[in-house]
């Protein structure tokens, strides 16, 4: 089956984003209310192809019952290497995978990996279709406009286009502009046009300031020939922001409690008996915003040390 197939137009998913969409992350937004569609954070091809690194690649792609549909997103600059992960892939459960040719990150960029492809199109081009020959997987991409200029996408594009990806999500940006600039919506008809010129069978997704559903369905209005519509960065906003509900107070407050279930189930069942608490922090303003007491709730939460002391601390507020 193709995934790609079976979804609804418009379908909307969540962004893959480093130190965000992990396992745990994913449960509690399956909660909210899901997206079509989840990706995994992106996983380096290379450390699933050392023997050093392999543990930690494979417990990057660990899904939960709740995730399913889910892509898995991958990054690097080894053919090779693409081809070997993407070859276990389908026996972990996923239903497609993602080449990462668009993030920005400078170590990711002086590795060659993400954007930095958009800078050598015929490797890009290579690990693409080492990755099509290892799997029955679809296998899709998300990039950037450009790396430095905005004009890089007239050839970039169609470069991958041509290689009849299964799905194209495009970050209106270079990576340049990163997100100090509004996505570039006025693009967007003559990357539709390059598309059913060269492979009307992609399917088309739009990323870069969509906040929620009510903002990807008035885009999808101005533009019924686009596929899908990724979040990202809405989703620090509202984490329910794949319906039209605004989480309550009470609900937020249950949300993170369920949060720090998801994160510590996470670790014991990789049989870790030690977790890393301070990502968990990146989390709390999510939850914690925007009612009388909540700055000083965070500040209090963010002293913490362990799950068991912001459970204690969540309880006092009772």
């Amino acid at each position: 089956m193709n995934i790609w197939q079976e979804l609804p137009k418009p379908f909307l998913i969540l962004a893959p984003m480093e130190g965000v969409t992990d396992m745990a992350f994913r449960q509690v937004i399956a909660k909210a209310g899901r997206p079509d569609l989840f990706y995994t954070e992106f996983t380096n091809v290379s450390s699933f192809a050392s023997e050093k690194g392999r543990h930690n690649a494979l417990e990057r792609l660990k899904v939960a019952d709740t995730d399913a549909p889910i892509i898995a997103q991958i990054w690097g600059k080894n053919p090779d290497h693409f081809s070997e992960l993407s070859s276990a892939l389908e026996s972990l459960g996923f239903s497609g995978v993602d080449l990462n040719f668009g993030c920005p990150d400078k170590h990711v960029n002086k590795a060659g990996g993400g954007a930095a492809m958009i800078k050598t199109p015929e490797l890009a081009v290579e690990c693409y279709r080492k990755v099509k020959a290892a799997t029955n997987l679809p296998v899709s991409i998300k990039t950037r406009l450009g790396f430095t200029y905005l004009d890089e996408y007239k050839t970039w594009l169609p470069t991958l286009l041509n290689e009849h990806p299964a799905a194209l999500t495009v970050h209106l940006r270079t990576r340049k502009e990163m997100s100090k600039v509004a996505a570039h919506y006025e693009l967007i008809p003559e990357i539709l046009k390059m598309r059913a010129e060269i492979s009307p069978e992609t399917k088309l997704i739009i990323n870069g300031d969509i906040k929620d559903r009510a903002a990807a369905l008035e885009l999808h209005q101005k533009f019924p020939e686009v596929d899908g519509f990724m979040i990202g960065r809405g989703v620090f906003q509202n984490p329910y922001c794949f319906t039209d509900h605004i989480g309550t107070h009470d609900e937020l407050m249950e949300l993170l409690k369920l949060h720090l279930d998801y994160y510590e189930a996470m670790f014991s069942a990789s049989d870790e008996t030690h977790y890393p608490y301070e990502p968990l922090k990146h989390f709390y303003k999510i939850y914690i915003n925007n009612f009388p007491g909540a700055s000083d709730l965070r500040a209090k939460l963010m002293e913490t040390h362990s799950i068991a002391e912001a459970r204690e601390i969540l309880k006092a507020q009772l």
